[in-house]
């Protein structure tokens, strides 16, 4: 069964089941600030685990794209070293919401493993919570007795907390789960060693495929378990591992999951996959690493040299450094795989089809960067191994690592090659420096709510109102870097969570005679959350919640802004343009998108024009929420990949020959509010996209009193000539003459001063030694009279202590066979440097030093000649 119908199986069994199928979400998160990327298949049910959300479908199932890379779950350095672990992987799952528990979980599992999947019962283990006496709770007795229906008593093993209790986090919904997992190892090895004794020890053909969580706990901030109201269930089981199992591989790269991408690869770098380790390496690393670079771009992730972007960067270079080490590509390879991938993937996951050039070029942009650091890296690397020393030190072994992408491996690799060693616990000590430094930027300590009112969800009202009278749900406290925030949950809220890049609103809740600041409202999952310094004295009292509103006007006419920007910018340079992000607040909007190619002047100018034509014609906001999806997508309602969207959405449309998007912001009702918009800047924000950014309504308004003073006091300064533009063209003309005359002057001034010192030269050895305390014009004229000597002056050493525009600046010249003799003027510098407190230095023939005390340029010159006439 090839991986396609494994897939098709799987997701037709539950959905007669009566499961949902539902669409994968993006493998990079939104709106949960505890995950970068997408884990788990649970993650985007996370609200109806927590109770922040009630399910429409009490049952769903689907195959979810994951990503393990960071924090608890980084399987990074593994991949490709043994043949199981991976970067991005497919999870297929089913879940309960308060409906089926234990009982269908496990007779499911095994009637699809065993049934359709015909995989043979005798190599399947379960395991089962043991129980733990510390947090008082028993062996998961009914787990047990529904797998010794199926299995006999010695394929039904006991597991610790570890292995058979999961948990969310450090706080949140949890429970017992079991396991199932595959012996796959030949006959042979199986009659020596039962499979019994080698699950859950690493090995690579004893395998969990299957993990049926039980959700029953909630795990309250003090440590303590207590019972949900609902049971839940949440399934996870390995897409590629399953596939290893059903086609009877010994690896999942040996299935067809990864075996297209591997013979590319192969057929690419020359070698044959199976014969030598470090190309095999080299090829699986290749091979797995390039879908979660090209999912986490499709879902709308840039490589980048902060947080998630970073995490892709260093799995892209982790790729192309491979393949430039053991298979030779020294040009860029890896955007060539996204033909395979598509095909792959067509219909699964569009994603990847809608987006495939963009993708292939923001790749082909990375890997060319990363090719002329790798470069750079490597002749760091000749420099140091080429010196005296048996050790690279930890902290540069750290800077190749973090700087050039250089594995602490691949430095050992080197190091060994050229007899030399790493030193290793100095490198791990830099690395526990910066990922301390990194806990503790982002460390959050989070309280448990404590619920005022019941209720599970909150109801917006910010698309037709301001103010509204509620009453809180609940709050919690919440510490970061020492300072201590609240959060607090209403019933109704007027006020819009940071989201599609709006900013939250701001505002305050009034509870009697009392006033609480609101300074920020953002998404936790689908949870409404405002952000509070202080908690109101009365809690159960009525609320009102009142947002800024000038602030939320003034953010809508640049959020209405962007959706006829993105109209515009399509209109002008084509089809391809779609967002890539975005930045909506009262001051200013910020829009990036798809684009390979700076904006000329006049497209701007014609992007400019079509926009403020659509905010003269003052369209109406044609709004429409609860939508079905496909009816949208009909109406030519753009999406933006990346992006979660449900059954049902809100369409929102300035003309529908013009701007239809589905979005989730405010807006204005008619585009003549939004004023005016100008274009302030455009330039490059990614490989592969453009980002400009624009003001509207008072602060266009701002922008142009600006430009208007400006010339008003331009024309005040000039005398109010007829002409201005003439007047400061004259202006400009007659600046650069007077350069011209000036430089001229400098040169001939330079000349006089080199001739001077050609005369003064003194003998010392053999050394021609020439010395200089004076005026320079400049400190360009300062390095050709440098270099002029050199030329003209044999042996030359040069010591010059000048006086450049009143601040000190020393220059050491020294000629090549001195240098080769072991003078170095990088040291004469240094030493001469303390005496004009400054610091400098540069080749060992040529130095240059600067300070701050011009007093000191005689004993500066005094050290000079000393160490000179020591050497």
């Amino acid at each position: 069964m090839d991986s396609k119908s494994i897939r098709k199986t799987f997701l037709n069994f539950f959905e007669e089941k009566s499961h949902k199928i539902v669409p994968s979400a993006p493998i990079v998160v939104q709106n949960d600030p505890t995950l970068m990327f997408t884990n788990a298949g649970m993650n985007q049910f996370k609200d109806f685990f927590l109770g922040n959300k009630v399910a429409e479908s009490k049952r769903v199932a689907d195959t979810q794209k994951c990503l393990r890379v960071s924090g608890k779950h980084n399987d990074l350095e593994e991949v490709g070293i043994d043949t199981y672990h991976h970067t991005m992987f497919e999870m297929l799952g089913n879940w309960s919401f308060g409906d089926y528990f234990k009982k269908e979980a496990i007779e499911w599992a095994w009637e699809l493993l065993t049934g359709e999947f015909k995989l043979p019962k005798d190599r399947f283990y379960a395991t089962i919570f043991e129980g733990d006496e510390s947090e008082n709770l028993d062996q998961d007795v009914e787990a047990k007795e529904f797998w010794l229906q199926f299995l006999p008593e010695d394929r039904v093993l006991n597991g610790s907390k570890k292995d058979n209790f999961w948990e969310m986090g450090d706080t949140g919904p949890c429970g017992p789960c079991s396991e199932l997992h595959i012996d796959l190892r030949p006959q042979s090895e199986v009659d020596k060693i039962p499979g019994r004794d080698l699950v859950n020890q690493d090995h690579p053909q004893v395998v969990e495929v299957w993990n049926l969580v039980f959700i029953q706990y909630n795990r309250l901030a003090n440590g303590t378990l207590e019972n949900l109201p609902e049971k839940h269930v949440d399934t996870g089981m390995g897409f590629e591992r399953l596939a290893m199992a059903i086609q009877g591989k010994q690896s999942n790269y040996d299935t067809d999951v990864f075996q297209p991408l591997i013979q590319w690869v192969a057929k690419k770098g020359g070698v044959e996959y199976g014969k030598d380790e470090k190309t095999d390496i080299a090829i699986r690393v290749i091979s797995d690493h390039i879908r979660a670079i090209a999912f986490t771009i499709a879902d709308g992730q840039l490589p980048s040299n902060n947080k998630a972007g970073y995490v892709i960067r260093r799995i892209l270079r982790r790729a192309v450094r491979y393949g430039y080490t053991f298979l030779g590509f020294k040009e860029p390879f890896l955007h060539e795989m996204l033909d395979i991938l598509v095909d792959q993937f067509d219909g699964v996951f569009p994603e990847l089809t809608g987006q495939k050039d963009f993708i292939a070029k923001v790749i082909k942009e990375e890997e060319l960067s990363f090719l002329r650091t790798l470069d750079n890296g490597l002749k760091k690397l000749d420099t140091i191994t080429s010196g005296d020393s048996k050790t690279i030190e930890g902290s540069t072994a750290f800077e190749l690592y973090d700087t050039y992408g250089f594995p602490i491996d691949l430095t050992a690799l080197i190091a060994r090659e050229n007899g030399m060693e790493v030193d290793e616990a100095g490198f791990q000590k830099e690395m526990e420096v910066q990922k301390n430094r990194s806990k503790s930027a982002g460390k959050q300590t989070t309280g448990d709510w404590n619920v005022v009112h019941e209720g599970d969800e909150t109801k917006f009202l910010g698309y037709t109102q301001t103010q509204a009278t509620t009453n809180i749900l609940r709050y919690r406290e919440v510490k970061q870097k020492d300072k201590k925030q609240y959060q607090i949950v209403l019933e109704a809220t007027p006020f819009y969570a940071e989201s599609g890049g709006q900013v939250g609103d701001t505002g305050y809740l009034q509870i009697g005679e009392e006033k609480i600041e609101v300074v920020d409202t953002k998404k936790e999952n689908d949870l409404i959350v405002h952000f509070v310094k202080k908690l109101p004295t009365n809690m159960q009292g009525e609320v009102k919640a009142v947002v800024n509103e000038s602030k939320r006007r003034l953010t809508e006419n640049n959020h209405s802004a962007t959706h006829l920007l993105h109209a515009a910018l399509r209109q002008v340079l084509g089809d391809h343009v779609q967002q890539k992000g975005s930045l909506v607040n009262e001051k200013i909007l910020r829009f990036d998108f798809s684009h390979f190619a700076k904006m000329t002047e006049e497209e701007i100018a014609e992007v400019e024009k079509i926009v403020n034509q659509k905010i003269r014609e003052n369209i109406a906001l044609d709004e429409k929420q609860n939508v079905p999806i496909a009816e949208a997508q009909e109406m030519g309602a753009m999406a933006l990949f990346g992006e979660k969207y449900g059954d049902f959405v809100r369409v929102i449309t300035f003309d529908p020959q013009y701007s239809v998007e589905l979005c989730g912001g405010t807006h204005v009702p008619r585009t003549g509010n939004i004023g005016m918009l100008k274009i302030v800047s455009e330039g490059s924000s990614a490989a592969g996209v453009r980002r400009i950014e624009a003001v509207t309504s008072v602060e266009a308004e701002r922008f142009y009193q600006q430009k208007l003073d400006l010339i008003a006091e331009l024309e005040e300064m000039l005398k109010h000539p007829k002409d201005l533009k003439k007047s400061v063209e004259n202006l400009v003309k007659e600046n650069l003459a007077a350069q011209k005359k000036l430089e001229q002057l400098n040169q001939q001034q330079a000349g006089q001063i080199k001739n001077q010192l050609k005369a003064s030269v003194q003998k010392v050895g053999d050394k021609n030694l020439i010395t200089y305390k004076g005026e320079f014009p400049s400190a360009d004229n300062m390095k050709q009279v440098a270099f002029d000597l050199k030329r003209e002056v044999d042996n030359l050493v040069l010591l010059i202590a000048a006086d450049i525009e009143s601040k000190p600046m020393l220059t050491v010249m020294l000629a090549d066979e001195l240098v080769k003799g072991g003078m170095n003027a990088n040291e004469i510098i240094r030493k001469m440097a303390s005496a004009i407190k400054g610091g400098g230095g540069g080749q060992p023939f040529y130095a240059t030093a600067g300070g701050k005390d011009l007093s000191g340029l005689d004993e500066a010159l005094k050290i000079g000649k000393e160490v000179v006439e020591g050497a």
